[in-house]
C-alpha cells in the first residue's frame, strides 16, 4: 500500500474514535478489568499470540463445511479467520460460523460455510495462505484477522496493508466472490491512541474498498465475563450466539433475494 493511501486510511475524518465512542462506560470498565485479570494470571499480551502454534501455510483448523447437512455443491461462505473463527475451547457446532449455517439453513439460503480459522495466525499469515484459502473461489469471503496483531503491538499501518492485500488478492484469484470485513478491537494496554488507530483501520479500508463491514465482531461479549470463556477473550458457547448474530446483521442483507 502506498504512503499516501495508508495515511487516507488513518486519518480520514471519524475514524479516529475512542473506545468510550461506541461503548458504554461500563463495558469500558469490563474490557479493563479483562486486561487488568490476564496480567495478574500471567497471560497478558501472549494470550492469543501463543494460544496455538499457526498450522502450516493453507491449513485451517476445520476446512470443511459448518454444517454436515450443507449441500457440498451449494455456494460457499468461507471464514478465513483466527482462534475466534476457529472456535478455541467450543465444539466446532459452536463457533460461530457453525451457527451462522444454522442461520442460513433456517433462511432457506443454500449454502455451506467453511470455516478456515487458524488459531494464532497474524494478518500477515492470512496473507501468505490466502492463495490456498482461494483455490475454490468462494461466493463470499469473511475476513477476520488483527486481534493478534493488536496483542503484539504490531502496528496499524502493517495490519492496513495486510488487510488491503487480502482484499486485493481476493478481487483477483475470486473475481465474483463478495468480500466482507469483520471489525477488531484491542484491549487498551498499548494506549488510547493505538488502540483507537487500531480501531480506526477496518472501516477506513472497507470504505476505501467498498466492501460490506461487520464493525465489531465482538459487540456485546467482549468485556462480558458470563460470554466469555475462562480466558475471558474467546467466547463462550453463548457468547457465540451472540458473534454469530453480529455477523447475521451484516450478512443477511447481502443475501436477501437469493436461494
Amino acid at each position: 500500500m502506498n504512503a499516501d493511501r495508508r495515511r487516507s486510511y488513518l486519518s480520514h475524518p471519524g475514524t479516529s474514535a475512542t473506545l468510550s465512542d461506541h461503548r458504554s462506560p461500563r463495558n469500558l470498565s469490563g474490557f479493563i478489568c479483562v486486561y487488568l485479570r490476564l496480567l495478574s494470571l500471567g497471560v497478558g499480551v501472549a494470550a492469543c499470540a501463543n494460544e496455538a502454534k499457526p498450522r502450516p501455510q493453507g491449513a485451517a483448523s476445520t476446512d470443511t463445511p459448518a454444517s454436515s447437512q450443507a449441500n457440498t455443491n451449494a455456494p460457499a461462505i468461507v471464514f478465513l479467520g483466527i482462534s475466534l473463527t476457529a472456535g478455541l475451547g467450543l465444539d466446532p457446532g459452536q463457533a460461530y460460523p457453525a451457527l451462522v449455517q444454522q442461520k442460513l439453513d433456517s433462511a432457506g439460503l443454500h449454502y455451506r460455510v467453511v470455516n478456515a480459522g487458524v488459531s494464532g495466525e497474524s494478518s500477515a499469515g492470512a496473507v501468505r495462505r490466502i492463495g490456498w484459502v482461494l483455490s475454490r473461489p468462494p461466493a463470499i469471503l469473511v475476513i477476520e484477522t488483527g486481534a493478534n496483531d493488536g496483542l503484539r503491538g504490531q502496528s496499524a499501518d502493517s495490519l492496513a496493508d495486510n488487510l488491503q492485500a487480502l482484499i486485493d488478492s481476493t478481487r483477483r484469484l475470486a473475481p465474483g466472490a463478495i468480500i466482507v470485513l469483520a471489525g477488531m478491537e484491542v484491549l487498551p494496554n498499548l494506549g488510547a491512541e493505538y488502540a483507537g488507530r487500531f480501531r480506526a483501520v477496518y472501516p477506513a479500508v472497507s470504505r476505501a474498498n467498498h466492501v460490506p463491514l461487520i464493525p465489531f465482531l465482538l459487540q456485546g461479549v467482549a468485556g462480558v465475563d458470563s460470554l466469555n470463556q475462562a480466558d475471558g477473550i474467546h467466547p463462550n458457547e453463548a457468547g457465540a450466539e451472540i458473534v454469530a448474530g453480529n455477523v447475521w446483521s451484516t450478512l443477511a442483507p447481502l443475501l436477501k433475494g437469493r436461494r
